[in-house]
């Protein structure tokens, strides 16, 4: 079983709408007995929270799932239970290799699946109130992802 945590700031916005949009797909092609996806945030203030309005409302508006999720926060621990810790920008990266390295763990940005990309970062829409745009980046992120780890892990 491979393990992807999707990392963001406070997981109410970006990171749980990868976690919801690399399910759906996970499940379109019938690999949730080899995919495991989870979402958490660098940030303790949301913990508990379901998913941001803007978010649920786009993921209600192409008819994605996110029954279950609540916002928690990255534990060291995770670079124990996850293959792939999966940060939606920069400054994720960077707090994430402060909290600990693990050379067996690929922490990358979603924004690295996609090299072609203009946009190196996946925007924080908690700010910008652009959800349908973040949601674009996510979708095309989470496809490249999953067909790298299908090229990768013989899926």
């Amino acid at each position: 079983m491979i393990h992807v945590l999707f990392v963001c700031l406070g997981n109410i916005c970006r990171s749980p709408m990868a976690e919801a949009i690399f399910k759906d797909l996970i499940k379109k092609e019938k690999l949730q007995d080899s995919i495991m996806v989870e979402s958490a945030g660098i940030g303790h203030w949301h913990e508990g929270s379901e998913p941001h309005e803007g978010t649920r409302r786009i993921l209600d508006k192409h008819s994605i799932s996110y029954d279950g999720m609540f916002a928690r926060q990255v534990r060291e621990g995770d670079w124990d239970d996850f293959d792939y810790l999966i940060a939606m920008d920069e400054e994720n990266v960077r707090d994430l290799r402060g909290i600990r390295e693990k050379n067996d763990v690929i922490v990358a940005k979603l924004m690295d699946y996609v090299p072609e990309a203009v946009e190196r970062d996946v925007p924080d829409p908690y700010l910008t109130g652009n959800f349908n745009h973040v949601y674009e980046l996510v979708l095309e992120g989470c496809k490249r992802l999953l067909g790298e780890m299908k090229k990768k892990h013989n899926l």
